[in-house]
């Protein structure tokens, strides 16, 4: 993949600058080679130790071998300049691009031949070199931690968000897709002896099939928006439960709600969260519960919406060891993530029930 301008223009930085001190270090009388062939030597070798920041971001290992070999160069030529000259730079690009397990053999290599600058001059110098190549492969490994954590950061964000496209299209697509396999084997069973009874299961699967939709449609908008929320159309709320109810009836489900103490002021995100489990709860008892009633109980009390939804049908036994299904943990999530909680389970007189409670101040 091509580098973006911004690091070129700082790798490009970066050697400029390696490239501007071995000038002065080479020129500088007192510092620099005797001899003029030793300071273009000197400019030369440093001018190639510099290039290696050009492309060591594709080659790392073998931009740090080729910048350690000019170094020996340098080192030989004018060890003022550095210990193996620059080559602490392409050690911190080595260590920004490579897991330790790399970097750290790197580093013992460069360091290990550190007591030659005995030769050259002393203690002090041996201790400088192996500072400085300490640190620049410090300062990589430092920038390397700091994006491995943001890249963990995006994608735990990334997963959080598919879970969340996933029950949002779980909870979208399930309900209706229910209605409509119903309807469907309904039409077919009275079609011949029955016509109009088939034609109004047609026609709510027609209904079903628009409502499905709708919402798949509002659900991508606000997945495509920028800002997350969608210009188009309002998400589900609890004034749309009487609907949801009569849609769930005419497929042979009675439904009840009853209210208490609820107003419109409740948070948009408490009524979707709300509305998304009674809907997946009634689905459920049409889908797996063979369920012939269903009541919703919804009560506002003391800062919380209580929520209740409990249907005669037979819950079929857990295997041991199985998980929840998806609209039970979808249902469960969206409770947790409001600071509520969820219990479903069967009864033990017979039947199932969804008890949720979801704190409203949370949803603000």
């Amino acid at each position: 993949m091509p580098r973006s301008p911004v690091l070129l223009l700082i790798d490009a930085g970066i050697a400029t600058a390696c490239v501007g001190a071995a000038l002065i270090v080479a020129l500088a009388p007192d510092t620099g080679p005797d001899t003029t062939a030793g300071t273009a030597a000197v400019v030369g070798l440093a001018a190639g130790q510099a290039s290696c920041l050009l492309w060591i971001r594709r080659q790392p290992v073998y931009g740090l071998l080729v910048a350690a070999l000019l170094g020996i160069g340098l080192e030989a030529l004018c060890p003022q300049l550095g210990w193996l000259g620059f080559v602490a730079a392409p050690l911190a690009y080595l260590a920004r691009l490579r897991p330790p397990r790399v970097s750290l053999v790197a580093l013992g290599l460069l360091l290990a031949p550190t007591p030659w600058k005995l030769l050259t001059g002393g203690w002090r110098d041996v201790l400088l070199a192996a500072a400085a190549t300490a640190l620049g492969w410090a300062a990589g490994e430092l920038q390397r931690g700091q994006a491995q954590r943001r890249c963990e950061r995006e994608r735990a964000v990334v997963g959080w968000e598919r879970e969340r496209i996933s029950r949002e299209l779980h909870d979208v697509v399930a309900h209706h897709v229910a209605v409509i396999a119903v309807q469907a084997a309904a039409a077919e069973d009275v079609f011949d002896r029955h016509p109009e009874q088939a034609r109004a299961a047609l026609g709510a699967i027609h209904e079903a099939a628009r409502a499905a939709l709708t919402e798949l449609r509002s659900v991508l908008h606000a997945l495509a928006a920028v800002d997350g929320t969608d210009a188009d159309g309002p998400q589900p709320c609890l004034a749309q439960l009487d609907a949801l109810a009569e849609a769930v009836r005419s497929v042979g489900l009675a439904v009840t709600v009853s209210r208490d103490g609820l107003d419109d002021e409740l948070p948009d995100g408490v009524q979707l969260s709300a509305y998304r489990i009674v809907q997946e709860s009634l689905t459920n008892a049409l889908r797996h519960g063979q369920a012939t009633r269903a009541d919703v109980r919804l009560r506002y009390a003391a800062g919380a919406l209580r929520l209740e939804v409990v249907n005669d049908g037979t819950a079929r036994p857990r295997r041991a060891g199985a998980v929840e299904g998806r609209g039970i943990v979808g249902m469960r999530e969206r409770a947790r993530l409001l600071g509520g909680t969820l219990d479903a389970g069967p009864l033990p007189g017979g039947g199932f029930r969804v008890q949720a409670e979801l704190p409203v101040g949370a949803g603000r």
